[in-house]
């Protein structure tokens, strides 16, 4: 019943989400060719057979069966429509209509093709100023430094001479590092050797870390490297303790907060996890606070859903809003902005030198996992954080110069007014074909990638 939640959540999130996302792409699109007097014949939210909608002049508003995005169709925009007839002007030559597409200036098509990732841009943008501006959720208690808080043994981490209580403070090229920076310069250089300089006891060492490669079929995660990061101060707090579980039957109770595992001082769940998981099942020490009183109890770690476990659930992450002002908020959503165009140019830039593997990039499914879990996740930073990040991903992707892209059919304006000549329509015709065949192929590669990292298919796996 859990997975079919999931995948009911992560549906109806993906519909939400890039239906938004591309109905404002749509729009950008909509708003600008309207400016420039080209006739938009249809401007539609959905796909598929028309349920509703209303016609005002020479355009018809629609809502469509298929929610998954919308489109908007302009007269004589395709090289299709160009050689063929348009319902709205079927006795004039879309040349010789002025209302058609290809008989405005170049720099007005420019524009129109330009508008839908602007729009997404633009979009990103708000969400983030929203964010920032009404909402901004920071924890209550946070641990600023990027800290060790474990290592696992015999890890690259530890290989390379990793310690817990280290301090990051330079990774790959970055200086001062959150770790969230580091997390995303570690994925970008995976079977790679990246510098580290770390604070040990006040005292800088320099080491290098050779990050492991991608396995199929899985996410990249910081604990593949064997490293677990400090992200709160304090105990794990026990929330509510499955009955038979290894948990209830060492006498952990809810409400309890484990202080030390074996001695070691853990503070959240995910380095507990990976700790058994390198145990293999050894029984566990654990000194626990029950309302001031210190009490030591012996767990004896199970196999629950393929891997070790206790059986309890946490506490969550305490969070509190602290709005910022305005142009606080605005400095902060331009940051994130710039942060994540940076970040999706130079994934690109080592997609094509082979830096990065494909097998890395998340399609239709993937986004949808990522909704899912951003749905289903406490407070509002990874719902905005998700929709601006994949706002700003269309946008980006669009403006590539590829045939049927945004960005392909700015380049061969721009090659159509460096020849003075608008380039034949049967080559259009050709160009737009491979390019079709193309882009499904890579459509069906994402797709079948995005499906072997389904948990379905990763626990078949040895």
């Amino acid at each position: 019943m859990q997975n079919l939640h999931d995948v009911i959540v992560a549906i109806v999130a993906f519909i939400v989400l890039i239906g938004v996302m591309v109905v404002v792409h749509e729009f950008g699109h909509f708003a600008v060719a309207k400016l420039c007097g080209v006739r938009v014949e249809s401007f539609s939210v959905g796909f598929g057979p028309r349920l509703f909608g209303i016609k005002r002049g020479d355009t018809d508003y629609k809502v469509c069966l298929l929610p998954l995005g919308g489109y908007v169709k302009m007269t004589g925009e395709t090289p299709d429509q160009i050689s063929g007839s348009s319902d709205q002007a079927s006795e004039v030559p879309h040349g010789e209509d002025p209302g058609s597409f290809t008989a405005h200036p170049r720099w007005q098509r420019m524009l129109i093709g330009l508008a839908g990732p602007v729009a997404n841009f633009i979009l990103a943008f708000l969400l983030m100023v929203f964010y920032y501006g009404w909402i901004n959720e920071v924890t209550k208690f946070v641990v600023s430094s990027s800290t060790v808080e474990w290592v696992v043994p015999g890890s690259p981490a530890a290989q390379a001479g990793l310690e817990p209580g280290d301090v990051i403070r330079h990774f790959d090229t970055v200086d001062n590092p959150d770790w969230m920076q580091v997390g995303e310069r570690a994925s970008m250089n995976m079977n790679q050797t990246v510098p580290v300089t770390v604070d040990r006891d006040g005292k800088p060492i320099d080491l290098s870390l050779h990050l492991p490669a991608l396995v199929r079929g899985q996410d990249f995660d910081l604990s593949d490297a064997g490293i677990l990061p400090q992200f709160m101060p304090g105990p794990i707090g026990v929330d509510q303790v499955q009955p038979g579980t290894p948990a209830d039957q060492a006498g952990l109770r809810g409400g309890d907060a484990i202080e030390t595992v074996d001695g070691h001082a853990f503070h959240t769940v995910g380095t507990l996890l990976a700790y058994m998981q390198s145990g293999q099942g050894k029984p566990l020490t654990l000194m626990v606070d029950r309302k001031g009183q210190k009490v030591t109890l012996v767990a004896h770690p199970a196999k629950l859903d393929s891997s070790w476990k206790l059986g309890f659930q946490a506490v969550g992450t305490p969070l509190r809003t602290d709005p910022l002002p305005f142009r606080k908020a605005v400095a902060q959503a331009q940051a994130f902005c710039v942060d994540n165009s940076t970040l999706i140019v130079e994934v690109l830039g080592r997609l094509f030198t082979r830096k990065v593997a494909v097998s890395q990039l998340s399609g239709p499914v993937g986004i949808a996992r990522m909704a899912g879990q951003a749905a289903e996740m406490k407070g509002w930073l990874p719902k905005f954080g998700l929709a601006a990040a994949i706002s700003i991903n269309l946008g980006i992707l669009n403006l590539m110069p590829f045939p049927i892209l945004d960005g392909g059919l700015i380049l061969l304006l721009l090659i159509e007014s460096v020849l003075r000549h608008d380039i034949s329509i049967n080559v259009k015709e050709r160009i737009y074909q491979a390019a079709f065949v193309v882009l499904v192929v890579f459509f069906a590669f994402i797709i079948f990638n995005d499906v072997t990292k389904l948990p379905i298919f990763t626990h078949l796996k040895p």
